[in-house]
């Protein structure tokens, strides 16, 4: 069916199950909730000003969780992992789109996610993702007690820090256009639900960074990222940035550059800020790699979860696809946003 103007979704996007607002949505190239409105954030993003909502194809296939690269092709492999193909935004979720999400949300009263819902209804026989935590469990998805950790508000956003620190504001502005930083981990996998999709695990958050069984040593290839924002947003992690002209970090909104800004920073199946810019949560827990595993995510409670892909402060080496992060689900971060995944 295709929703019409009084549900969440209309053309070109069409809802996989018999109403809006809860299930999968998917067209050519985008999908979600999240762009519908339109404009700054929702539907001017990269080089092209496409849909904020674009969503690509990766293949799937069989890599090396842990590897080192001076080159492409990678070195020193372990910890193999087998992914079934799925998609991945093409961006970070905007400003602009995660202000939609905080609308449906509407202080607690509106939206929340149904539970169980996120899961990888594509794998395992509808089972979603396999717990690499114990054997012959699998994903669970989204629990309700969740939903009181679930609270986008101004005062949230802010990270408690500067105005000057976070990207959100109150009301639509200049900043729609750039990714949102300082959701938490609930916020973020609950955003992906409502989008119609779910947090990517570890693993298919890697694989496409990693280029999959190319196992590149940044997203984009070998070429060194340089100073001048073609490949990644970074810095120095020592106080300089190199956006928008290499110089003091004010570390914040100066620093963060809009979704797709580096144009030649794409991996392999095109998505763009997989190194660079903002960390982006995963749905993990931060464990071990249990080995080898096929369609897997560790979701036994560990304390932290994982997020990926370095940020406009760190230096180049947190740029690389095996740079790991373990900050704490409930924790609010200047430099820590996400993207979300979707089925095939």
């Amino acid at each position: 069916m295709t929703c019409g103007s009084s549900g969440q979704w209309g053309s070109p996007w069409t809802c996989a199950t018999g109403a809006c607002g809860g299930g999968a949505c998917t067209g050519s190239t985008a999908s979600g909730t999240g762009c519908q409105a339109g404009g700054a954030g929702m539907s001017n993003c990269g080089a092209t000003t496409e849909s904020c909502c674009t969503s690509l194809e990766v293949s799937g296939g069989t890599y090396d969780r842990t590897y080192t690269n001076g080159g492409d092709g990678g070195t020193g492999g372990s910890d193999p992992a087998t992914l079934s193909g799925f998609r991945l935004d093409k961006y970070d979720v905007t400003v602009g789109r995660f202000r939609q999400f905080v609308t449906a949300w509407n202080g607690g009263s509106g939206w929340m996610p149904a539970a169980g819902s996120g899961t990888h209804t594509h794998l395992n026989g509808g089972q979603g993702l396999a717990n690499s935590a114990s054997a012959g469990t699998y994903e669970t998805g989204w629990s309700t007690s969740w939903n009181s950790s679930v609270a986008p508000t101004t005062t949230k956003l802010s990270c408690g820090a500067p105005a000057t620190s976070y990207t959100w504001t109150a009301s639509a502005g200049s900043n729609e256009s750039l990714p949102i930083n300082c959701p938490n981990w609930y916020e973020s996998y609950a955003f992906c639900i409502w989008d119609g999709g779910f947090l990517p695990s570890e693993a298919e958050w890697i694989y496409a960074a990693a280029g999959g069984s190319e196992q590149r040593e940044y997203a984009w290839g070998s070429t060194a990222p340089g100073l001048t924002n073609q490949y990644a947003i970074y810095g120095d992690g020592k106080g300089s940035c190199n956006y928008p002209t290499f110089g003091g970090c004010a570390e914040g909104v100066t620093n963060i550059a809009p979704v797709g800004t580096p144009t030649l920073g794409a991996g392999r199946w095109g998505q763009l800020d997989l190194a660079g810019n903002l960390l982006q949560w995963n749905l993990d827990w931060y464990a071990t790699y249990v080995s080898p595993c096929t369609d897997c995510a560790y979701l036994m409670v560990t304390g932290f979860r994982v997020p990926w892909g370095g940020d406009f402060y760190d230096n180049a080496t947190y740029l690389n696809p095996w740079s790991r992060n373990n900050p704490t689900n409930s924790g609010r971060y200047g430099n820590l946003g996400f993207r979300c995944a979707r089925t095939p």
